[in-house]
């Protein structure tokens, strides 16, 4: 208490003295001071900071520099290597293919190239012209032999984003710039907005285990509500979401200052509040039961492709989801892996640093088994996971992907920063908030332009890598076209850190 009374005793001098020799000037004296004195006294009652209480004024520094931190870091400290999760070059080509600058750079690589883990691929002696390769070509066609409505996919898709994870103009510039590009747009687990439908663009329709946009009043699956929606003409395909790399297990988080009543209508939801999806679906339990609500949604849909999204976690598990494909005759017709690097809005810390396996892994260990069980020629895989370049395209791809999600790259594209503010509806871009404030400021038509534009430059960038490497087609590349430094004198091809299953036989049951 009595060092309590000497600060306030400090402070009353303060005012005493400034009174003393700016008596003329009383009200822009009490102006200038009274604010910082009252602030002080309270500072002084106060007991939840410490801190402050044992410095006042001077200790709410410190809470100030912890808001500036991150912004100090990217701009004045990091190099163009190091920034996470995206770092700034990859950030900058990001920004560069959407305003359609000069991506190209000078000077040669700021990358380590005898760092450990420094990844590359080779050329060809006798590269082909880079015209060889259309980016029209880099599509692939999902559908297996149940799917009547086959979709043919582009390489390169916007990965699952929910209409209030996102801003409805966010969400109406990225299918803006689908429907330019001909590309795919994920709705994201919150339903299908008017936003979605609004500008055209084709949509994956992925259902989480909330049932947002199909569910009853219990929030059970309602097959009547998915009927409606899976049959409109802009939804080309389903996607069961079963888990998220950034939170696998966990189910998804909408924090209540962005469910607004609008989206808490879409979604058949309580508005203002915290939305917690289960972990687990109730339409299903186990494998089996996943392959009859499968077929269930290829009927109800007429015929559309039905995918999994999952983050690999128990090999087990997936090795037993394979069986039950096998011993039902029924298969998704493809599977997402999104590794455990995946982005997301808001997940507790330790299931986004230490739960769910990288993409990298999760790629190879699906590929692997649905080969062993002989599904993989009718099981597309799509990868998601910090996939931005058209380099991360083609080691996907390579490693047994046949084709990509991106998330943060089409933020990027839409003007993200990485101000990190995702789960605080404060995005200063307007990006992922529902502050009409902030969100407004979006140029719908100048957005979309620009997420075309990135998806456009880079597909560009990988035809021009595959023409490089003498290659028409991202189905001829393989496990040995990737390079990998283990130390600084070795290096292996993934066909060497990963072999490819060899077991010819396929496993059947009756």
């Amino acid at each position: 208490m009595r060092k309590h009374f000497l600060i306030a005793s400090l402070l009353t001098v303060i005012f005493q003295t400034m009174f003393i020799y700016f008596k003329n000037d009383l009200l822009w004296t009490l102006f200038l001071t009274l604010p910082i004195i009252l602030l002080g006294l309270y500072e002084i009652v106060q007991k939840k900071h410490t801190l402050m209480r044992n410095y006042p004024i001077v200790g709410r520094a410190r809470y100030w520099m912890e808001v500036l931190r991150p912004k100090i870091y990217q701009y004045f400290i990091e190099s163009n290597t190091d920034g996470t999760p995206i770092n700034r070059i990859l950030r900058s080509v990001v920004y560069q293919r959407a305003k359609k600058d000069r991506s190209t750079t000078p000077f040669g690589t700021q990358v380590d190239v005898y760092q450990s883990g420094y990844e590359w691929i080779n050329h060809s002696l006798f590269p082909l012209p880079l015209e060889a390769v259309s980016t029209d070509s880099l599509r692939v066609k999902i559908g297996g032999k149940d799917c009547t409505q086959p979709y043919s996919c582009s390489i390169y898709n916007i990965s699952a984003m929910s209409f209030g994870a996102l801003s409805k103009t966010a969400i109406l510039s990225l299918n803006k710039g689908a429907k330019k590009g001909l590309f795919a747009h994920n709705t994201g687990e919150g339903g299908v907005s008017p936003y979605h439908r609004e500008n055209g663009g084709d949509l994956i329709w992925q259902i989480g285990t909330g049932y947002f946009g199909c569910r009853d009043e219990e929030g059970n699956f309602n097959e009547d509500k998915f009927s409606q929606t899976a049959n409109l003409e802009s939804v080309k395909m389903i996607e069961v979401k079963l888990s998220q790399g950034a939170k696998p297990g966990h189910g998804g988080i909408l924090p209540a200052d962005k469910n607004t009543e609008e989206i808490a209508e879409i979604r058949g939801v309580r508005p203002h509040t915290t939305i917690f999806s289960p972990s687990s679906h109730s339409a299903f339990k186990d494998s089996k039961e996943m392959m009859n609500f499968i077929k269930k949604l290829r009927t109800l849909s007429n015929g559309k492709p039905i995918g999994i999204k999952l983050c690999f976690g128990n090999l087990f598990d997936f090795e037993n989801l394979c069986q039950e494909m096998v011993n039902t005759g029924v298969a998704p017709d493809y599977i997402a892996i999104d590794g455990g690097e995946g982005g997301t809005g808001a997940a507790p810390l330790e299931f986004t640093n230490s739960i769910g396996t990288s993409l990298r892994e999760g790629i190879v260990l699906s590929s692997d088994t649905l080969r062993k069980f002989g599904l993989r020629d009718e099981v597309k895989i799509f990868a998601s996971g910090k996939i931005i370049s058209g380099f991360d395209i083609i080691k996907a791809i390579s490693l047994g992907a046949d084709a990509c999600y991106s998330a943060r790259g089409m933020m990027l594209a839409l003007g993200c920063i990485q101000a990190l503010e995702c789960n605080t509806n404060n995005c200063p871009t307007g990006v992922a908030t529902q502050n009409k404030m902030l969100y407004s400021g979006i140029d719908i038509t100048d957005k979309g332009n620009r997420v075309h534009n990135f998806h456009h430059a880079t597909l560009e960038s990988v035809a021009e890598i595959l023409a490089a490497t003498g290659l028409e087609s991202t189905k001829q590349l393989n496990r040995s076209h990737i390079w990998r430094r283990i130390d600084e004198t070795k290096i292996l091809n993934y066909e060497q850190i990963y072999p490819y299953y060899k077991d010819k036989s396929k496993t059947k049951s009756a």
